[in-house]
């Protein structure tokens, strides 16, 4: 997995820093180029000097963020079809494969665990026609990869019923990320204040629970003398 360079220039990073925090607290379409000047104390110019828009900002934030989680996301379930030999990955490996790196990415950020999911959320709510061209391809082979190993996994769930259910399960994942705030409001605290670590696990079960609901169950794989005779 390439390591991402962080900009040298010390102004630079400071904008990026403050562009994260920004975006993250309110997403991008509300923040400001003046917003992100102002608490970075810098010159607005500064932007177009370092960025050349506020679209290009936007871009190395979104590249920045996202592509080490997509980069993990391909190594996991490499490692895990190899593991499996081309057989069908179980469900639940396969989805941890596809959330665990929010954890790890959350980790070598700047920013607070619940910033950084904010901004995940955020980005994963953007339309792929906004992201830059390498993104939204980026993003496009990671789908592809994983929807194929669902469907593997799943194997007598039609193609149109997988694609409404991954899409139902995208949806609630940038939900989790983005509204966890709103639940602990909503429930008077009921929901807890669960750490991210333990908020994907909740969601790796909630998430193989729907995707395999009426699914037919997979067959036991017999070992043994009774694997030669189908009785």
């Amino acid at each position: 997995m390439r390591e991402l360079k962080f900009p040298q220039s010390e102004s630079k990073r400071r904008l990026l820093e403050v562009a994260e925090q920004l975006f993250a607290e309110h997403g991008f379409q509300t923040v400001s180029i003046r917003d992100v000047t102002q608490l970075a104390k810098a010159n607005v110019a500064a932007i177009n000097y370092h960025f050349g828009s506020r679209n290009g900002l936007i871009a190395l934030v979104v590249t920045l963020t996202i592509t080490p989680v997509n980069e993990e996301r391909i190594v996991r379930l490499d490692t895990l079809e190899k593991k499996w030999s081309g057989k069908a990955v179980p469900l639940e490996e396969v989805i941890e494969a596809f959330v665990r790196p929010l954890l790890s990415s959350a980790r070598k950020t700047g920013l607070s665990e619940p910033l950084f999911r904010r901004l995940l959320g955020w980005i994963f709510s953007m339309p792929l026609e906004t992201l830059p061209q390498a993104m939204e391809d980026q993003i496009r082979n990671a789908s592809d990869r994983f929807s194929r190993a669902i469907a593997k996994s799943l194997p007598s769930v039609s193609a149109e019923d997988l694609a409404w259910r991954i899409h139902f399960v995208t949806g609630a994942m940038i939900h989790m990320l983005l509204h966890q705030e709103m639940l602990h409001q909503l429930s008077n605290g009921a929901s807890g204040n669960p750490t991210m670590d333990a908020l994907l696990g909740r969601f790796i079960r909630f998430a193989a629970a729907g995707l395999r609901d009426g699914a037919e169950p997979e067959p036991i794989e017999k070992k043994g003398p009774q694997a030669t005779f189908n009785f």
